[in-house]
C-alpha cells in the first residue's frame, strides 16, 4: 500500500477537568463537540452519570448542566447521534443488570429524555454495538439476561418507534463487542466474541430483510472483539480490541492490538493500514474496550479514540485521533 493510503494518528491535548481512566464507556460527536458517559474505572463498577462534553477546537472538557431523564451510572454503553440528538442504549448497572432503557439528549437544551424501556424495543443487554443513519439508530447483539445475542433492531427518530429486523440465523452467532456500521443502504456487522474472537462478516440488507455472510480477502486481521470501528466512505475501518481474552473475563485484560485496518466494501478486501508518522507518544498502542466515535479534527474526518483498557489491566485516560490518508476515500463520514 503506497504511504498516500495509510493515516495518521495524533494524541489531543486536554484542558480543564474531564472524566479521567476508564473502559467500557461511550462517546460520540456532535458538530465541533465529543460526549462522553458511562464506563468504570475498577472492573464493573460505573463510575458516575455525568454527561462530559470535550471542545474537539479548544481541546477542553467541561461538564453538562442538564435537566430531565437522567440515566444512572453503566458500564457496557453505546451511544450514537443522529442530527443534534444523542441517543443512549443499555448497559450494565452496579449489580451487574443488563440494561435496555433507550434515552435521548438534545444537544441545544441539555435535556434527556427516557425513550423506551422494559417490553418496549430490544431486550436487556450490555456490550453490544450501535449505529445509525439520517433517521435510525441500530442496536445489535451484545451480553444479555441469557447469553449473547445476534438480533437487530432500529429506532426511527422521526416515527419514535422500534422495528426488529429478521435474525440472520445461526451463522452469525450471538455475540459481544462486535463491530457495527451503517454505510451504503447496508448494516455491516464485523466480528466479536461468541465464546472465542470471531473473524467474520456479515452484511444486512433493509431493503431486502436478508442477511448474507460474506467472505474477504488482503490482509484480514485476526479475530477480535471490544474494538473501535468506523465507517468513511467505502471502508469500514477497525482498531485495537481484544484478540485473546484473558481467563478473568472481564475482571482481566486479555491481548491487544494496537493495528488499524480498512474493509473495502465493495471488493471486500481488508487492508492494514500502517502509521508510519508520528509514533511514539502520537500513537495509542494496543488496548481494547474504549470509548470511540467517527469525528472531525482539524478539517479531516477520521477516528476518535478516548480512553480504554490496556495489557496491564490498567484503564487509560488520552485521546487520540486516526485521520486516515487515502484519496479514493470519499471522507464521508458514517457514524458509530
Amino acid at each position: 500500500m503506497s504511504s498516500s493510503t495509510q493515516g495518521k494518528w495524533v494524541k489531543l491535548e486536554q484542558k480543564g477537568i474531564g472524566p479521567g481512566a476508564r473502559s467500557s464507556h461511550a462517546i460520540t460527536v456532535v458538530g465541533p463537540k465529543a460526549y462522553a458517559f458511562g464506563g468504570e474505572f475498577s472492573p464493573r463498577v460505573p463510575v458516575d452519570k455525568h454527561l462530559y462534553i470535550f471542545d474537539l477546537e479548544t481541546r477542553s472538557w467541561s461538564v453538562a448542566d442538564v435537566t430531565g431523564d437522567i440515566p444512572p451510572p453503566r458500564v457496557g454503553v453505546t451511544m450514537t447521534s443522529v442530527g443534534d440528538t444523542i441517543y443512549v442504549f443499555g448497559g450494565r448497572d452496579g449489580t451487574h443488570k443488563e440494561l435496555n432503557e433507550l434515552y435521548s439528549f438534545d444537544t441545544s437544551t441539555n435535556k434527556w429524555t427516557l425513550l423506551s424501556s422494559g417490553n418496549t424495543g430490544p431486550a436487556h443487554r450490555s456490550y453490544h454495538s450501535t449505529a445509525a443513519d439520517d433517521r435510525h439508530v441500530y442496536i445489535f447483539g451484545g451480553c444479555g439476561v441469557a447469553g449473547r445475542l445476534n438480533d437487530l433492531w432500529a429506532y426511527d427518530v422521526v416515527d419514535k418507534k422500534w422495528v426488529e429486523h429478521p435474525r440472520p440465523g445461526e451463522s452469525c452467532k450471538g455475540r459481544g463487542g462486535p463491530g457495527l456500521v451503517s454505510g451504503g443502504g447496508k448494516i455491516w456487522v464485523v466480528y466479536g466474541f461468541s465464546g472465542m474472537e470471531m473473524d467474520d462478516v456479515h452484511v444486512f440488507d433493509p431493503a431486502s430483510g436478508e442477511w448474507a455472510e460474506v467472505e474477504t480477502a488482503g490482509e484480514k486481521p485476526t479475530g477480535r472483539s471490544v474494538f473501535c470501528t468506523v465507517g468513511v466512505g467505502k471502508y469500514v475501518i477497525i482498531y485495537g480490541g481484544e484478540v485473546d481474552p484473558s481467563d478473568l473475563g472481564h475482571m482481566g485484560a486479555g491481548r491487544f492490538s494496537g493495528e488499524v485496518y480498512g474493509l473495502e466494501t465493495e471488493r471486500l478486501e481488508w487492508t492494514k493500514w500502517e502509521d508510519r508518522v508520528g509514533l511514539g507518544g502520537n500513537h495509542p498502542g494496543a488496548r481494547g474496550w474504549c470509548a470511540f466515535s467517527g469525528g472531525r479534527v482539524d478539517g479531516k474526518e477520521g477516528l476518535l479514540v478516548y480512553g480504554g483498557n490496556s495489557p496491564t489491566n490498567d484503564r487509560l485516560g488520552d485521546i487520540f485521533f486516526f485521520s486516515p490518508n487515502c484519496e479514493v476515500l470519499s471522507m464521508d463520514l458514517l457514524k458509530l
